[in-house]
């Protein structure tokens, strides 16, 4: 493996597998010495996120944080801890980096050139970036993080194939996330203004304007309870005593409890109504599409590679939140397109991967798993669909409860493996995915069993996912493809229009394949919706 480390105003350098290190004053003369061949070593991608803006192909890389984040669990993944962890020392240990305060100048002194301190951790301006204002610094810095590399490697190594094919696809995953961030979200604008518009009014000018948009989006609520008199709608109190006046009593004002009164009175619907609008108005409306809409209309927030838990792709600037309202503004640029992937039934298809349950096996060979299930069990589609979910998610109540047992007799290799999680996640023990990530659950209690039995199949999906992303991401690139959006399941490649078909039949050839290398044999088939639309809008 080589290794690579970018400092301050872009000196670097590069250590590759075999030859002399490269080192560089400036970015420019970092880039014709990464070779896309070599497996790149870094302390995470964002700190050389201004090589991949530069256009570097760091296909295969090792990103010492994602690994870090696959072992350990959580997210904290700074340098000073996986530097700590890697040579046996206590990560408390390490030094905190400087401020700027008095209390500096108590701190022992340390030679300037000395990348590790005497206790054997690293110096603080180092983890900062601070101390890497020159080419020798990087080079130290890059061969310290190579260092932790194979120690890394051994212990994935020994956990498992599977175990060091997700620190890969981690590793690439990172990478994505910086040019997800880079490229950004293709935004008809005007479409976007319309859009928000219809939903908030016209954008307000001054504080009396924005009020007056305020009080016509309540309007509608209010109208239809005559004689209600002055409500504050974003106070959930507030709308409760407004509904029981209405003869509506509900435990919460939450989404999913008003739609289950939506006939009981004309007021609910019109509050639903309200509740999107202001959903709009207030957290996607005209300050977000300043702020995170740019100049080329791309919609640009930031991305992480795992979520600190289960380990799910999350991001900001509202890009995993998009309401369906907005999506028609999501648009292919002139003479491009979206080519819009979206895996099927992926939970229960991985819980028959992860629990190796022959026969749940046998029923992904269907293109819809929930048909074969539920002529084993003998019930209707609907119902062996909601006993699936709610043996995932831990429910043992409802209309699916008989099915639920029926599944624990046709499926018991499944079963059991969610039960293990369930019973680990009560004690407070840890549970591992399918690649081997450690998913804490800290504090013994039910909900943390509900939450372990789910985690070890979403956390799964993500791993798939992920990896699905990361082949992606180099399959599409000849057609000078490029994903835009990676939503739970979800794939969005933007791609010239000419080489649309090529493109969707290489997302699905990515999956087959992907799938196979993840699961080590094609036991389980997994499907995906591929379309090919213009705006995202326009995908089922």
């Amino acid at each position: 493996m080589g290794a690579l480390v970018i400092g301050v105003d872009g000196v670097g350098a590069a250590l590759p597998p075999r030859g002399a290190p490269v080192l560089a004053e400036d970015l420019g003369g970092l880039l014709p010495s990464l070779d896309p061949t070599t497996r790149w070593v870094t302390w995470s991608a964002r700190a050389v996120a201004p090589a991949i803006r530069a256009g570097a192909r760091l296909d295969r890389t090792w990103d010492l944080a994602e690994v870090h984040r696959l072992a350990h669990g959580g997210w904290v993944a700074g340098p000073e801890r996986v530097w700590a962890l890697a040579r046996g020392l206590d990560p408390e240990g390490a030094p905190s980096a400087p401020t700027g305060d008095l209390f500096d100048l108590l701190a022992d002194e340390l030679p300037a050139e000395d990348l590790v301190r005497p206790d054997g951790h690293l110096r603080a301006d180092a983890v900062t970036g601070a101390w890497l204002t020159t080419p020798q610094r990087c080079a130290a810095f890059a061969d310290a993080a190579r260092q932790v590399a194979h120690h890394q490697r051994e212990g994935r190594i020994a956990a498992g194939r599977r175990a060091l094919a997700t620190a890969h696809a981690e590793s690439a995953t990172a990478v994505l996330c910086v040019e997800l961030e880079t490229s950004g979200l293709p935004i008809d604008r005007e479409a976007a203004r319309r859009l928000v518009t219809d939903a908030a009014g016209p954008e307000p000018r001054t504080p009396a304007e924005e009020l007056a948009a305020r009080e016509e989006r309540d309007a509608p609520v209010l109208a239809a309870l005559p004689g209600t008199g002055h409500v504050d709608l974003r106070n959930p109190a507030q709308v409760k005593e407004m509904l029981a006046r209405a003869g509506v009593d509900v435990p919460s004002t939450r989404k999913w409890v008003l739609e289950a009164q939506v006939g009981a009175h004309p007021v609910v619907p019109a509050l639903l109504e309200w509740r999107k609008r202001e959903r709009i108005a207030t957290t996607y409306g005209w300050r977000w599409l300043r702020e995170h809409v740019g100049s080329d209309d791309r919609l640009r927030g930031a991305w992480a590679a795992c979520d600190g838990a289960a380990g799910r792709m999350t991001a900001q600037a509202g890009l995993h939140n998009l309401p369906a309202e907005l999506r028609p503004a999501v648009a292919a640029d002139e003479g491009h397109v979206f080519v819009r992937a979206d895996l099927g039934q992926v939970e229960p298809r991985v819980l028959a991967a992860v629990s190796r349950d022959r026969a749940f096996a046998a029923a992904t060979r269907s293109d819809d798993l929930y048909a074969p299930v539920a002529a084993r069990l003998g019930v209707e589609r609907a119902v062996a669909k909601v006993a699936v979910l709610a043996a995932m998610y831990g429910q043992r109540s409802g209309p699916a409860a008989e099915a639920l047992a029926g599944l624990e007799r046709e499926y018991p290799v499944a079963m059991a493996h969610l039960q293990r999680a369930q019973d680990a996640g009560r004690r407070g023990v840890a549970v591992r995915t399918f690649g081997g990530r450690l998913v804490r659950t800290d504090v013994a209690a039910e909900d943390h069993g509900r939450f372990a039995r789910n985690a070890v199949i979403q956390g799964s999906a993500a791993e798939l996912f992920k990896a699905w992303a990361a082949t992606v991401r180099v399959a599409v690139r000849p057609l000078r493809g490029r994903i835009v959006l990676c939503l739970h399941d979800e794939l969005l490649v933007h791609v010239p229009e000419e080489h649309a078909a090529e493109a969707a039949a290489a997302v699905d050839r990515a999956l087959t394949d992907a799938a196979r290398r993840w699961l080590g044999g094609e036991e389980v088939h997994f499907v995906a919706d591929t379309g090919i639309v213009r705006r995202w809008s326009e995908a089922k």
